[in-house]
């Protein structure tokens, strides 16, 4: 089957991307799904800081690949295992799927799935090989997934079909901003009632962890960014108190104002620079998060004497730690409830051939989450 797909066949194009076209709209071939896959219609497709951290540069792909992890749409075929879906059933798309049987899926750790690592490090999906084709030649996929295209072959478990009734272009949130923000908050760290705890960086998946965060009961949540727009809507969402980072005494005022730092620190901004803003807030015997991802080639280094004599936490959170079979169904019936309102994340919507234009946007901090259209 043809579709129309944004392909990107080199990384680290300069901006504005409008102009240079880190993806290209291009007509791709899609096989049908093989055993244990599902073909899903995108509908609609986040553009996250991932994305963005793959155009740079930062985060190395085989290329050219089919650009995009965070989606929603429905499903229209499957491969002869799967017996439990129906075609024509709206669901989210995740961009970890788990294999079941490797080390990390068996104690129960699917975010961390060995068998996806490698299919990912190789552009191709766990079941073996590519489904993507550009003038007869296979192309890659991206994350398991390549959503910013009208259609996707995914894993079977990397599906989880939602009610119809929820607003396509919200779902799509759930397949990594808000597993990955909330997740952070509630299975990484586990932040109890009453705790205090900050947030660096407010893109998508930092505004989803200050919601987690009120959502749990935190006496006090605290917003970092370099973004006055981003920290007016931190108050708007909930926030406690809010702290621009680029002021210099930032790191200094937090304490003053917390007495000490916080009990739960968060780095969702992708940086060093916002891991050590948050690693200093948090104070002694407390717990500092990261699900950033930033360069590897910028290493974070700390004071391990300090770290001892402090007894400070550091963790990574890979997916929010999520079980998504488990997780996605809480979160968004936590959504339809209206405690978590991921839809007030949302900063316009793109067409497929807007992608870049959005891209820019998303580099200037402008916009938190944009939603990417595929069919229109």
């Amino acid at each position: 089957m043809k579709m129309r797909a944004a392909v990107m066949y080199e990384q680290g194009q300069e901006r504005p991307y409008a102009k240079t076209k880190p993806f290209v709209i291009e007509e791709v071939e899609i096989d049908g799904p093989k055993d244990n896959e599902v073909l899903v219609e995108i509908q609609a497709a986040g553009l996250c800081h991932s994305d963005l951290s793959t155009i740079e540069g930062l985060r190395p792909r085989p290329l050219p690949t089919v650009g995009g992890h965070e989606s929603a749409g429905v499903i229209r075929d499957f491969g002869k295992s799967v017996t439990d879906l129906a075609p024509g059933t709206p669901c989210v798309v995740v961009f970890v799927s788990s294999c079941g049987h490797c080390m990390t899926c068996k104690v129960g750790r699917p975010n961390l799935c060995e068998t996806h690592r490698a299919a990912k490090s190789t552009g191709e999906l766990p079941e073996g090989g590519r489904r993507l084709r550009l003038n007869g030649e296979e192309i890659h996929h991206y994350s398991g997934v390549s959503c910013f295209a009208e259609y996707a072959v995914v894993p079977r478990s990397a599906v989880i079909p939602i009610a119809e009734d929820i607003p396509i272009e919200d779902a799509a949130l759930f397949g990594c901003g808000v597993i990955t923000g909330v997740g952070a908050v509630i299975n990484t760290a586990k932040v109890p009632p009453g705790a205090t705890m900050a947030v660096v960086g407010l893109g998508g998946v930092g505004l989803n962890s200050m919601l987690a965060g009120l959502l749990s009961g935190a006496s006090r949540v605290i917003a970092i960014d370099t973004s006055d727009e981003k920290l007016a809507l931190a108050r708007q969402l909930g926030a406690t108190d809010t702290f621009n980072a680029s002021d210099a005494d930032c790191i200094g005022q937090v304490i003053e104002a917390t007495q000490g730092g916080v009990d739960y620190g968060f780095e969702m901004a992708g940086s060093v620079d916002a891991m050590q803003t948050a690693f200093a807030v948090t104070r002694t015997g407390g717990t500092t998060t990261s699900a950033g991802l930033a360069s590897s080639e910028k290493p974070f280094s700390i004071d391990l004497a300090s770290m001892v004599n402090e007894e400070k936490t550091i963790k990574g959170s890979y997916m929010g730690s999520c079980v998504a079979a488990r997780d996605v169904p809480h979160l968004l019936s936590l959504y339809k409830s209206g405690r978590l309102p991921v839809d007030r994340l949302r900063s316009g919507t793109l067409r497929l051939d807007q992608i870049n234009e959005g891209f820019d946007r998303l580099a200037d901090g402008s916009v938190v989450r944009q939603i990417l259209m595929t069919h229109t």
